[in-house]
């Protein structure tokens, strides 16, 4: 049977050797390793793409997070709304800087943060929301600055699976006080390593997320504020650079793969929000971008029914199909944020969703013969 990974890079990577060759003999030959031209030419062209003003390469998506909090003036006690059903890194920077990650529920559909849910969380010590485009899927950003105009929140849009998503027409990243990218390798503009963006509309805020990305310095050796060393390196951005012309293709083919998968599965089980589309004891739920301007970095299946979703990983495991879960254990029960967990209603959509969910491969260089391999997996799998 044909073997399908869940992500291979080398046909992607290998197209643009030459390209990427020549990049990173460039900068070896310049000697200019920290900061200097080749950071700032990828920034200014990646925050054209993103629609904001600033943009600033860092050490990586997490790191972006964290800057953006820093720079914006979290400090312990404060409390920052997170969805709970997303990676680690969301939360994982909030508590770093002493601040309390508060649990917020997902929609079923879209897997983006509920607002309603949200609101139920908001006390006087909320001082920022920040939405996760999960999966390249736009969260609804009209609605997320309506309460954030409410409730006067800081809005950190987590863009790390969603570069090139738009929300009615407008890149996301762009909306909130701060945009975060990642580009780790697996993302739709994957990286050679650690490596992240930050974007804003916002000049002060700009000036103070590039002093704080050095130590907090400026002048050279005067250091009014405690920062970290979150610089993005110019052989991280050289290579990207290559690459970054080529987003829109890798967006577009990832979308065809997702609309052969909605096409070939859609006769064997329901579509998210599609009550019509079969029986509602359906097994499998599919995945819609409900916007028409998502990216897909995942596609991700619901498994409905007791350890069935369990079953359909280990039978195309066994068949050597890549699959994954994201996310086994939502941030609510992971150990390090035990002390966080409170009373009143349970997170109930994500702790199911983590019980449900299971992404396939759906990467840019997919073959036909792949596609139809995974297809017929879980066709087979259906009908066992």
């Amino acid at each position: 049977m044909t073997k399908v990974p869940l992500l291979d890079l080398s046909a992607q990577n290998g197209a643009l050797e030459a390209e990427l060759t020549s990049a990173f003999q460039r900068v070896l030959r310049s000697c200019s390793y920290i900061m200097g031209p080749e950071l700032e030419s990828f920034e200014k062209e990646t925050a054209r793409l993103c629609a904001v003003e600033h943009g600033l390469g860092v050490s990586s998506g997490t790191d972006a997070i964290l800057l953006a909090l820093m720079a914006l003036g979290i400090r312990p006690g404060d409390e920052v709304l997170v969805p709970v059903f997303t990676f680690f890194a969301t939360a994982g920077c909030v508590a770093r800087l002493g601040a309390v990650p508060v649990w917020v529920d997902v929609d079923a559909h879209t897997f983006n943060i509920s607002l309603d849910d949200a609101a139920k969380k908001i006390s006087p010590r909320t001082r920022a929301i920040i939405p996760v485009h999960l999966f390249g899927q736009a969260a609804d950003m009209d609605a997320v600055l309506r309460f954030a105009r409410e409730f006067n929140l800081f809005v950190i849009e987590d863009c790390a699976q969603s570069l090139g998503a738009k929300w009615k027409g407008r890149p996301v990243g762009s909306f909130g006080d701060f945009g975060t990218y990642s580009f780790f390798p697996s993302k739709n503009l994957g990286g050679f390593g650690d490596s992240g963006f930050l974007g804003t509309q916002d000049s002060a805020l700009a000036e103070r997320a590039r002093i704080l990305r050095v130590h907090g310095m400026s002048p050279k050796y005067y250091h009014a504020f405690v920062g970290g060393n979150f610089r993005m390196d110019p052989l991280q951005a050289a290579l990207l650079a290559v690459k970054l012309p080529h987003l829109p293709s890798y967006n577009s083919r990832r979308a065809e793969n997702a609309a052969f998968y909605a096409r070939a599965l859609g006769a064997h089980a329901r579509v998210a929000g599609n009550t019509a589309a079969a029986p509602d004891d359906a097994v499998l739920l599919l995945p819609v971008d409900f916007t028409g301007e998502g990216i897909w970095n995942q596609y991700t299946l619901r498994v409905r029914g007791e350890g069935r979703r369990d079953a359909l990983r280990a039978w195309l495991l066994a068949r050597n199909i890549g699959c994954d879960i994201y996310y086994p254990l939502p941030l609510d029960q992971q150990e390090c944020f035990k002390d966080t967990r409170r009373g009143g209603e349970p997170l109930r959509i994500a702790h199911q969703l983590s019980r449900e969910v299971l992404s396939i491969p759906v990467f840019p260089d997919l073959t036909e013969i792949q596609r139809d391999t995974v297809v017929a997996a879980i066709l087979e799998w259906l009908e066992a």
